[in-house]
């Protein structure tokens, strides 16, 4: 089984939606997200565009205790995620932490799967989502 399928999608932390929708839209070439969704568990507000195989997301937190929220307190906005779409999930984890890669909270659920985090000490700074590929951006089309 191979290790991931793809890169799904790069997530930005922005302190304003509209704002930063404002700034990105005409970038993309788009007059709006092809989705906006609130995940309640992770306490974000996300636009989503799909660009391509890759999905980019502009998010905001809900709440001051969200990730996102500290994240923006200790690097202000940027990128904050790099996710990739693997097959399982549950395999990536067990295999990679055989290797001695530390995740963060455990797989989560998310759609159709579950996703989890390599902590980003190990992965050169980068806070790396691994998401099911049930989970995952929709093919564009």
């Amino acid at each position: 089984m191979r290790a991931n399928v793809g890169l799904d999608h790069i997530s930005i932390a922005v302190h304003d939606l509209a704002q930063a929708r404002a700034t990105w839209e005409p970038v993309l070439g788009r007059e709006g997200p092809d989705e906006v969704y609130e995940e309640r568990a992770e306490q974000i507000k996300v636009a989503r565009y799909y660009l391509g195989a890759v999905a980019f997301e502009l998010m905001v937190p809900t709440g001051p205790d969200s990730e996102v929220a500290r994240f923006l307190a200790r690097q202000g906005e940027g990128i904050m995620v790099l996710s990739l779409g693997v097959e399982s999930v549950a395999e990536a984890s067990e295999r990679l932490g055989a290797q001695g890669y530390p995740f963060i909270g455990g797989p989560r659920p998310f759609r159709d799967g579950v996703f989890t985090f390599i902590h980003p000490r190990r992965m050169n700074g980068v806070l790396l989502e691994l998401i099911d590929q049930g989970a995952a951006s929709p093919p564009c089309g």
